[in-house]
């Protein structure tokens, strides 16, 4: 399963314009098919390890525990992807 995910994350970084700035707080970005896309897509960016992947309405609610700077703790970040 884990190298699925990593397959899938890193051709939807080939594909994918742009990037995603973790520091900025609350985050957008468009993808198009389901929440697997986009939580593979948000795991490719951010680096971090896959939580969860929730569909809400027209959004795909993406959490991901980014791992830390240095000696710092992992954050965990949700990103709300618009599908």
């Amino acid at each position: 399963m884990a190298s699925l995910l990593i397959t899938a994350a890193f051709a939807t970084s080939l594909i994918s314009p742009g990037g995603l700035d973790v520091a900025a707080g609350t985050h957008a970005m468009p993808v198009s098919g389901d929440c697997s896309a986009a939580a593979a897509q948000v795991v490719a960016q951010t680096g971090g390890e896959l939580l969860s992947a929730q569909p809400r309405g027209d959004t795909c609610v993406v959490t991901v525990l980014v791992p830390g700077k240095g000696n710092a703790r992992p954050r965990k970040v949700t990103v709300r992807v618009p599908i």
